[in-house]
């Protein structure tokens, strides 16, 4: 009798891995709340991201993704599966819920809580001003606050209720809950004082007593408190979702590189059509100056191709019939025609797109320190507000007072310190960055560069100047050095690659009085090795030492000494001879920025271990690497190893920092605890990256390192603060020390602390 195919675990299903998009997450509480239900199902293993608002989840085939979403949704929120980057590309940005997706939904909600933040605002300001300024206070004056606050507590503070309520619902409590009960706490007893109370009587103005007493507690309001609150804790929230929001643009940037229209050559017909429709097996045409449309084999043609997306190095690869081309590179040289060979998700361009996408997703969120002490702060607050309102009654004292001072604790709890401690900071030391040439992109970093151990730099566009120049003229004996610069350049100055610009610019450089360049006649290219041509009557080869040997040329051994000497440092020598015999060579190199050295020796100073990777090889790497101080080198790695090396540090327990600025850094950046990009390389570097240097200058990422510890320090004092007011304040509030007048004038002392506080950081140096 023969075992059913199911008893065989090799012949089951294979779990599916799926991305869900979430909405309405307000703290980290929220998310771990989602991942608790999502690994309640039976074989599903889930994880909650709050700050890029995704979850990363693997289930059985049993467990649909229609299961996952109806759990979310029970859970109080929304989700729905991401397009992936290759549907993304194909659509246009269109997910499977309409066009735009889950980016349109994010910049809805940006757009709307932006809106909601100006309207309490604008609304909050006179309601503060005519409670704390008492000529202000005239005839009137508390309706006109109580008409003006009435949309601030029940429209501007919705997103507070409608959590509270939510978490409710399911037994639990956050800062959204505290937030909501002491908003509608303090509006809620104004509108009774207003009504029942002597508070809305003509003439009446706010008293100042400090204790609650056996007073009837109805003669003062508190809706200053309640808008106050509410707007601060507004522009904090609107503050971190504007930050989030920019997760996705290091993807968006990488997606927009590639092609967007490409020539496709059927029979001897070429037709002009969107890149996207290409499939495996199609033959396309690729012009000078034109992006490769997709991976594929070169089938005709020779080039020379830009390849830095992938590899960070300025020399273009030389490519001919057979060899392969990755989509997104840019053809530098002559026509192509290449066969397709991936297309859409399974290009290297899409690869990279998923590199950082997952290192995104892969980064640790933000525990904040209000999220997580909300679990029992929030519960003890409302308990204490509760336990003084009994004992106040127990004790004999009026229900009007012991409503009071009930009040009193949950206005004096309200976290309106806590919601300013992290964005008061955070809008300073950017401020202060901005003006040292420092983009922050949000808090998520800070955490990171007081613990940041290792820095891996990226060499070319970052230590070094990413653009090749003439370093060096060695001149065979008996040859004139400035007979070898002239005829270099002349012969030179009719092409377009890399090497050639820059020893014509370097054998012009300082020397313009000696007159326009010899002609040159008769110049042919001989792809991937050099250029040939008539000089001056005589025939005149430069290029590689192949090609004059090719040409039949004599070698000296002092010009061939030269040429090994410049491999050896990782430089490119350029042979240049003539009448038959090699003249001379021209040494090209990547070099060194000014001020990389003393930027190593600042990043020692702190702590880090600096790093060279590159894609470069070894010889150039080691180099660059002794020019600068720096002792380990890792070379020879695409985008994916860079990956690697970081995912390999942090393995070892080694909080990473990486500082690049192409694209193909930005996988890694986007990994990195740390990621530092240059302000001069690519935007998707810089989208991927936690700090972006403006000006390019490397001694800045040592100043950038140290302006967000100093940020990082400022936000945890201010929590500190924050939460020792609150601490202190409670008793006083439920003994009926403080009235809840005051109590809203001492939480508003505390905001002030925490900006005058964050103000500090203004005088970075």
């Amino acid at each position: 009798m023969s075992t059913p195919d199911l008893e065989h675990p090799a012949s089951r299903p294979a779990d599916h891995e799926v991305d869900l998009e979430i909405s309405g997450m307000t703290c980290a509480s929220c998310a771990n709340r989602i991942e608790r239900k999502l690994n309640k199902l039976e074989g599903v293993s889930a994880s909650v991201n709050y700050a890029t608002e995704k979850a990363h989840v693997v289930a059985p085939p049993e467990v649909s993704v229609e299961d996952l979403l109806a759990t979310v949704a029970a859970a109080g929120y929304s989700a729905t599966p991401p397009p992936s980057p290759a549907d993304r590309r194909t659509d246009g940005g269109e997910g499977a819920d309409g066009p735009g997706g889950h980016e349109e939904r994010a910049d809805a909600e940006l757009g709307a809580l932006r809106l909601r933040l100006l309207v309490s605002l604008a609304l909050s300001l006179p309601v503060v001003a005519m409670a704390m300024v008492p000529p202000l206070q005239v005839d009137g004056w508390q309706w006109v606050s109580l008409v003006l606050a009435t949309p601030v507590v029940l429209w501007g503070a919705w997103p507070f209720h409608r959590a509270a309520v939510v978490n409710l619902r399911h037994g639990a409590t956050t800062m959204d809950t505290l937030v909501s009960v002491g908003v509608t706490a303090a509006y809620a007893w104004s509108v009774v004082a207003l009504v029942f109370g002597s508070a809305g009587e003509r003439g009446m103005t706010h008293g100042f007593e400090l204790g609650v007493g056996r007073s009837d507690g109805l003669g003062n309001i508190y809706l200053e408190a309640a808008t106050g609150v509410t707007t601060f804790l507004l522009a904090g929230r609107w503050f971190e979702k504007r930050s989030k929001r920019r997760a996705g643009d290091a993807l968006r940037a990488l997606l927009e590189l590639g092609a967007k229209d490409v020539t496709v050559l059927r029979g001897d017909v070429e037709t002009t059509v969107p890149a996207a429709s290409l499939a495996v097996g199609d033959v396309f045409v690729v012009r000078p100056g034109e992006k490769v449309a997709t991976d594929g084999v070169v089938e005709r043609g020779t080039s020379a191709v830009d390849a830095s997306l992938l590899t960070g190095e300025p020399v273009p690869v030389e490519v001919g019939p057979g060899d392969e081309v990755t989509g997104a590179t840019v053809n530098a040289g002559g026509r192509l025609v290449v066969r397709a060979t991936r297309v859409g998700a399974d290009t290297q361009l899409a690869q990279m797109a998923r590199l950082v996408e997952e290192a995104q997703s892969g980064k640790a969120e933000v525990q904040r320190l209000a999220d997580r002490v909300s679990a029992v702060f929030v519960p003890l607050v409302i308990a204490l507000s509760l336990a003084t309102l009994a004992a106040w009654l127990l004790l004999g004292f009026p229900a009007s007072s012991a409503f009071t001072a009930a009040v009193a604790v949950l206005i004096i709890a309200c976290p309106c310190a806590l919601g300013l401690a992290t964005p008061t900071a955070l809008l300073v030391g950017t401020g202060r960055g901005a003006q040292l040439g420092i983009v922050i992109r949000g808090p998520e970093m800070l955490e990171s560069t007081r613990r940041v151990q290792t820095v891996l730099l990226d060499k070319t566009g970052t230590v070094t100047t990413g653009r090749m120049a003439l370093v060096e003229v060695v001149a065979a004996p008996g040859t004139p050095e400035q007979l070898v610069r002239r005829t270099a350049a002349a012969l030179e100055a009719g092409s377009e690659h890399p090497i050639a610009r820059a020893v014509v610019a370097g054998a012009q450089q300082g020397h313009a009085s000696e007159g326009p360049l010899p002609r040159v006649e008769g110049f042919a290219n001989r792809e991937g090795l050099g250029v040939i041509g008539t000089v001056a009557g005589e025939a005149a080869v430069i290029g590689r030492l192949a090609l004059l040997e090719q040409e039949g040329l004599v070698v000296p051994g002092p010009v061939r000494a030269a040429v090994e000497t410049a491999e050896a440092s990782g430089r490119t020598p350029v042979v240049v001879g003539w009448a038959g015999e090699a003249r001379g060579v021209l040494v090209v190199s990547d070099t060194v920025k000014p001020g990389a050295a003393r930027a190593v020796a600042e990043l020692r100073a702190l702590g880090l271990d600096p790093v060279l990777l590159t894609g470069d090889h070894e010889r150039a790497a080691r180099a660059v690497a002794a020019e600068v101080g720096i002792e380990r080198v890792v070379a020879g790695v695409l985008p994916a190893g860079k990956v690697e090396e970081v995912r390999r540090l942090q393995e070892q327990g080694v909080v990473v920092a990486m500082v690049g600025d192409g694209v193909n850094d930005a996988a890694a950046l986007a990994r990195a605890d740390l990621g530092i990009a240059l302000g001069t390389g690519t935007d998707v570097a810089m989208q991927a990256a936690d700090l972006t240097l403006v000006s390019g200058d490397l001694r800045t990422a040592a100043t950038a390192v140290r302006l967000a510890r100093r940020t990082l320090g400022t936000i945890r004092v201010n929590l500190f603060w924050a939460f020792a007011y609150n601490v202190a304040a409670l008793p006083l509030a439920a003994l009926g020390l403080l009235t809840p007048m005051i109590a809203g004038a001492a939480m508003a002392l505390s905001s002030v602390v925490v900006v005058s506080n964050s103000l500090r950081l203004r005088a970075f140096r």
